[in-house]
């Protein structure tokens, strides 16, 4: 039987730090299947999801543990693992404006109130091509329940919009 488990590791980057991550996975019969990595501000920051066989369980988290001598943050929790909600509605948003405090916590307020789940979240600050102003720009995939009113979602979303002078689209996944 077999268990499935999420990573989370932070760290300071270095060369190397994902094959130490993947030896360390492989070593222990575990099958690396999803996971999210970048480079945030010289910082290692990761997130993956591996199964392994239960009885691994254990000696993959003692393995894992023994990172934080290279200086990684390691937090390992098990899930049930269970599939999303095949009924779930699933949304595109994508936005782009001028850079300020406030846009995310102001988008996941409306969405939190509709509750719609964010699924996957991708931000970042990028410079104006004319200007070289900074722009914030997000991409996120949510999901919906079936009965949530997409009418009043997008007019709660266009009236953040406008307020912080974005260019905001949301629309039904394919």
């Amino acid at each position: 039987m077999r268990a499935s488990l999420v990573l989370t590791i932070l760290g300071p980057d270095r060369t190397g730090l994902v094959g130490a991550i993947a030896d360390t996975v492989a070593q222990h019969d575990a099958n690396w299947l999803e996971s999210s990595m970048a480079r945030l501000a010289g910082k290692f920051a990761g997130v993956l999801r591996v199964d392994a066989p239960i009885e691994n369980i254990q000696p993959l988290t003692d393995a894992l543990n023994k990172l934080r001598a290279q200086g990684l943050t390691v937090v390992v929790e098990s899930t049930d693992d269970q599939a999303a909600d095949a009924e779930a509605r699933v949304l595109n948003l994508h936005l782009i404006g001028h850079d300020r405090p406030g846009i995310v916590r102001d988008i996941s307020r409306a969405l939190v109130q509709r509750g719609v789940n964010v699924i996957d979240f991708h931000t970042e600050v990028i410079s104006a091509p004319m200007t070289g102003e900074p722009l914030f720009q997000a991409d996120a995939i949510l999901h919906a329940n079936p009965d949530t009113p997409l009418d009043d979602l997008r007019d709660s979303l266009d009236r953040i919009a406008n307020e912080l002078d974005l260019d905001l689209h949301l629309e039904e996944a394919d």
